[in-house]
């Protein structure tokens, strides 16, 4: 629970939100909210949790739950992780610096985005494990500029590389455009050269300065056969972040990928494209035991947590969420979101009868129809 210095505690992630709604600008609040073209898969992904009812189980013997969780021989406190988002100093003045001590200080995941506004080795400084940092990456036109951050990230201690395969070209985001939304002032993408990033820093009337830096610099040409490429530039584990179909989980798996991320890219991608939720259990029937699959996509709540981890899930990830924690409390408030998230999921546990997250099946889950209309 976050106290601010006037007004009532923050217990919810739609607390959090409403306080950070008032302190971003408004530009940036709409890069931060914004999905694709008419945001329907952005409304979809939280809608389909509206569909799931849980079934709790009585005289269980169920007093407490554990919500711990391993992946790659890191421990975690929760389950419930952060999604790599981008430029966080566009919000707070320390930015990844102080998401990384929020996440640290919950237990949780921190997935640190290419386009960090703090070097990857600062944010790994400010944390005493490293190891609970992972490293997302695109993939660029420079491989060399790819391979210089994997490489930083594994001296640094990361625990794995996130490759973000949903984006050959950037999903048009209406927001971003009819603002001409572009990174300015002292923010910047710190660990990437600053001619890579050129483009993202000119203004240009009802354009997005960040669609256009994507179109000029990330490589729309990879393939499959491309990932042994990024697999010899490290020994970390390699995650592929916006997987949605069982072709593709069963290609990740073929190619080596260590574990995979159904994502949707938080909607900003291919409006009208699948909810995440509603292509969750399709992935993780497609890879069974094979890898670890992960989930990102309208989680605002515990219980959406307990839904995505009895489907199938192993971890899962939000992103805008610890956005509004850091701009309603900095790190103080990003770990409120986590710890807020994380409490309501031990409680659901408790009332499902569910003493650990291997406790956790589909039985634990009632689904209305996940497909349709309103899908």
């Amino acid at each position: 629970m976050t106290q601010l210095r006037s007004g009532p505690p923050l217990l919810t992630a739609s607390d959090y939100r409403h306080n950070a709604a008032h302190l971003v600008e408004p530009d940036v609040w709409d890069f931060i909210e914004g999905g694709a073209e008419d945001e329907r898969t952005l409304a979809a992904n939280e809608r389909a949790f509206d569909r799931v009812r849980l079934r709790p189980r009585v005289l269980a013997g169920v007093s407490d739950a554990d919500t711990g969780v391993s992946l790659f021989g890191t421990r975690h406190a929760t389950p419930i992780g952060i999604a790599p988002t981008a430029y966080h100093r566009l919000i707070d003045p320390e930015g990844e610096v102080a998401t990384a001590r929020g996440a640290s200080a919950a237990g949780a995941l921190f997935v640190v985005a290419m386009f960090a506004s703090r070097t990857i080795e600062d944010i790994a400084a400010a944390v005493p494990q490293p190891q609970g940092l992972w490293l997302q990456v695109y993939w660029l036109q420079r491989r060399d500029v790819m391979r210089s951050l994997v490489r930083r990230a594994e001296r640094a201690g990361y625990g794995a590389v996130m490759l973000t395969v949903d984006v050959p070209r950037m999903g048009r985001r209406w927001r971003d455009m009819r603002n001409g939304f572009t990174i300015g002032g002292d923010v910047a993408a710190v660990n990437i050269d600053p001619a890579v990033m050129a483009a993202a820093h000119v203004r240009d009337e009802g354009e997005s300065a960040i669609a256009r830096h994507t179109a000029d610099t990330f490589d729309p040409t990879l393939t499959w056969a491309d990932l042994a490429w990024l697999r010899a530039q490290t020994g970390l584990p390699l995650v592929l972040k916006g997987i949605l179909t069982a072709e593709d989980a069963a290609l990740a798996a073929d190619h080596g990928a260590d574990a995979i991320v159904v994502s949707n890219h938080g909607g900003r991608q291919l409006d009208g494209a699948v909810a995440t939720l509603d292509a969750l259990t399709e992935v993780t029937d497609a890879v069974g035991d094979r890898m670890p699959v992960l989930f990102d996509g309208g989680v605002r709540r515990g219980t959406d947590a307990l839904a995505a981890l009895a489907l199938g899930a192993r971890m899962v990830l939000t992103g805008r969420p610890p956005l509004w924690g850091l701009a309603a409390g900095g790190a103080d408030g990003v770990a409120g979101v986590l710890r807020a998230a994380t409490g309501e999921l031990a409680h659901a546990m408790v009332l499902a009868g569910r003493p650990t997250l291997a406790a956790l099946d589909r039985s634990a889950v009632r689904l209305s129809s996940l497909t349709g209309a309103d899908a």
